[in-house]
């Protein structure tokens, strides 16, 4: 299993990390936003092809900013999908 850590940028979250084993998420956290919310998404994505997340995830905008801290999961999780 690999682990992950995401600075993303131009949300609330100030932390992303996860890990990835055979393709699919494990342990998605959060560091800051909405923390309710991004629980709930790190227990929906647990076991989720990371692939398949990512394009579910990527473009899904927070107040008109461009961005999310989903999108921002999205971005890091395909930046993780390359380098492996």
């Amino acid at each position: 299993m690999q682990s992950y850590d995401f600075t993303p940028k131009g949300v609330c979250s100030r932390r992303i990390q996860f890990d990835l084993e055979d393709g699919k998420l494990h342990n998605v956290r959060f560091e800051g936003g909405c923390n309710g919310n991004l629980k709930a998404i790190g227990k929906l994505l647990e076991g989720a092809d990371a692939a398949d997340a990512a394009n579910i995830l990527r473009g899904n905008d927070c107040k008109g900013r461009g961005t999310s801290c989903a999108d921002q999961l999205a971005i890091a999780v395909g930046q993780a999908l390359q380098a492996s």
